[in-house]
């Protein structure tokens, strides 16, 4: 019962302190960085939850705590290619944890740019 009320201020802590609201959203991206081996790697993941100022998702890859990765979100391609993108630019963020889920590693990252800016 301790242990659950200890978990529960926690919890709530976290939520005071955030800057916008998590959306549990799951949106593909590729992940574009260098793992910790220092190869380069591009990987199509999702989002398992988004912010404005940044993202949980899901990579194969290890990362280090700090260091930057680009995250696109790709997009169909449109009847009229004149008119849409076929792709989101680059939104860069930053690694600030990680966490695992059974073999799934996921990371919660910072975007350097909210994305209401």
């Amino acid at each position: 019962m301790l242990h659950r009320v200890i978990e529960e201020n926690k919890a709530l802590e976290v939520r005071q302190t955030r800057r916008s609201s998590r959306i549990r959203l799951q949106i593909p991206v590729f992940v574009r960085g260098t793992d910790t081996s220092g190869s380069a790697f591009i990987e199509l993941t999702k989002t398992l939850n988004i912010s404005a100022f940044g993202a949980c998702i899901a990579s194969q890859h290890m990362l280090r705590s700090n260091q930057t990765v680009h995250l696109t979100i790709p997009a169909p391609s449109p009847a009229n290619p004149g008119l849409v993108p076929s792709e989101t630019p680059p939104i860069i963020a930053r690694v600030l944890r990680q966490n695992m889920l059974g073999e799934t590693r996921l990371f919660g990252l910072e975007f350097l740019c909210p994305l209401d800016d």
